[in-house]
């Protein structure tokens, strides 16, 4: 017997080290997953409440969860209004991820833990309300077709939260799912894509094509210095990427474990020669983007989008998020009410004018709209642009095979931006028509807003 409570004690002071052992490397060392879904969670809930002035914990249960990933479910989270700081914990201690929040950029994960660096990257407020100019939507006259299809949940599609129906230049109808609004602004992920190209546009206007020409210090003395602008517009640089989600990927890594997203970005390999290259998505093509019209417009970088884009287009709600060293995150995130974003479509339609304001010039319009040659398809045409907008909409389980838009009869003319969890503007210039529909949709819905603009079309022709 007194052998059995030896071993027995002997068992319980080693189950005790194991656990110890095992609360240490969690709080010393966590895993780079359990730190990718912490700055995740402090990020999301940090730009909705500061950003969108929603309720933590709603976006804690909701938007973070949406995903389903179970680690997500054991994430709590502080939000200290004061500080404007958002912290995220494993079951309240391990893997800590912070967020900071800064008027007019936005909120950026500092997954160093360097708040201050954050803090510190401020642009002047007063230079962003200035160049705001009050632009509201005309009303056009009520389409009964039109509404009605806007209360057809099988086209608005699960989890919708805002569609906005936009002809000839006018506001024609508008939903929005419960706890949403006109004023409420939202994450469109990776149409945050198609306005970055915009904003190169207008600095296209400043001689930005010189920036061409050696784009980034790492890239001299290898192959990498010949990639030119044009490539990383219509993605086919050749530099390697991972664009996978739910596990640690280099575009995880890039959004939620590295401060300085152009420098990661940028460390990449070559993974074929840029003469070879065909379309590869990649989230941190564009945020190499950014980094690079940034540093050919200068100091005035930050105020640069507001100034030149955001501003005359009157589109007041937008918030174009930094990283933790200052890149615009070009890729994935600008906040914006569905009205405005509805004005980045039109300004497709207007050529680049608004109220007769030359913003981008027509030709710029048309070269970015332009099918790209190295992203051909099997069935014979490009699918993306020449400029970060893609030529059809989701696939949503349709064959690569396939031009996705082709089953609901919708004009080859159409563009679409295009974002994670349901977010897409469709743009059919013929008809001065913009559809804007924004949710929370997880790709397992396998949802389609083709649908829904058809529905459209159809309503407004007649």
């Amino acid at each position: 017997m007194p052998i059995l409570k030896r071993i027995a004690r002997a068992l319980g002071a080693l189950v005790i080290v194991i656990v110890l052992g095992a609360i240490g490397y969690l709080y010393f060392a966590p895993p780079e997953m359990l730190r990718v879904a912490s700055n995740y969670t402090a990020k999301i809930v940090c730009s909705n409440v500061f950003v969108a002035g929603r309720d933590a914990p709603e976006v804690t249960s909701i938007d973070v969860q949406a995903g389903g990933h179970p680690i997500l479910g054991h994430i709590n989270v502080d939000v200290n209004v004061p500080e404007s700081t958002v912290t995220a914990r494993l079951i309240g201690l391990f893997a800590t991820g912070t967020s900071v929040y800064r008027e007019g950029l936005g909120c950026a994960a500092a997954p160093d833990g360097d708040v201050q660096t954050v803090k510190d990257i401020r642009t002047d407020r007063e230079i962003l309300t200035s160049s705001f100019a009050e632009s509201p939507w005309e009303m056009a006259s009520s389409n009964p077709k039109v509404e009605d299809i806007l209360t057809d949940d099988s086209l608005l599609g699960p989890q919708m939260r805002a569609v906005v129906v936009i002809k000839d230049g006018k506001l024609l109808a508008e939903t929005y799912g419960a706890g949403f609004d006109e004023t409420t602004p939202l994450l469109g992920w990776s149409m945050a894509k198609t306005v970055t190209a915009m904003i190169i546009g207008t600095a296209l206007n400043q001689d930005f094509q010189k920036t061409s020409d050696g784009l980034f210090d790492a890239w001299q003395g290898d192959d990498r210095a010949e990639i030119q602008l044009q490539d990383l517009m219509s993605m086919s640089s050749g530099l390697y990427w991972n664009e996978g989600y739910g596990s640690v990927s280099d575009v995880t890594r890039m959004l939620y474990l590295e401060p300085d997203m152009a420098r990661f970005v940028a460390s990449q390999e070559l993974e074929t020669p840029t003469e070879d290259a065909k379309l590869h998505y990649s989230s941190g093509t564009t945020v190499l983007l950014s980094r690079a019209w940034q540093n050919a417009v200068g100091e005035n970088a930050l105020a640069w989008p507001h100034q030149k884009l955001f501003g005359p287009l009157g589109a007041a709600s937008v918030t174009l998020e930094t990283d933790a060293r200052g890149t615009y995150a070009g890729s994935s995130y600008i906040y914006a009410s569905a009205r405005d974003w509805a004005r980045f479509g039109q300004l497709i339609i207007n050529k680049g004018s608004w109220n007769n304001r030359q913003l981008l010039s027509p030709d710029y319009i048309e070269w970015m709209t332009s099918g790209n040659p190295d992203s051909m398809t099997a069935y014979g045409e490009p699918e993306y642009g020449n400029g970060q907008i893609w030529l059809h909409g989701p696939r949503a389980g349709t064959p690569r095979a396939e031009n996705p838009d082709a089953a609901f009869d919708l004009p080859n003319e159409i563009r679409w931006f295009l974002g994670h969890d349901g977010q897409s503007i469709a743009v059919i210039p013929s008809e001065g028509l913009v559809v804007v529909r924004m949710g929370l949709t997880p790709s397992h819905h396998k949802y389609k807003p083709q649908a829904l603009v058809k529905a459209v079309l159809d309503a407004t022709r007649g």
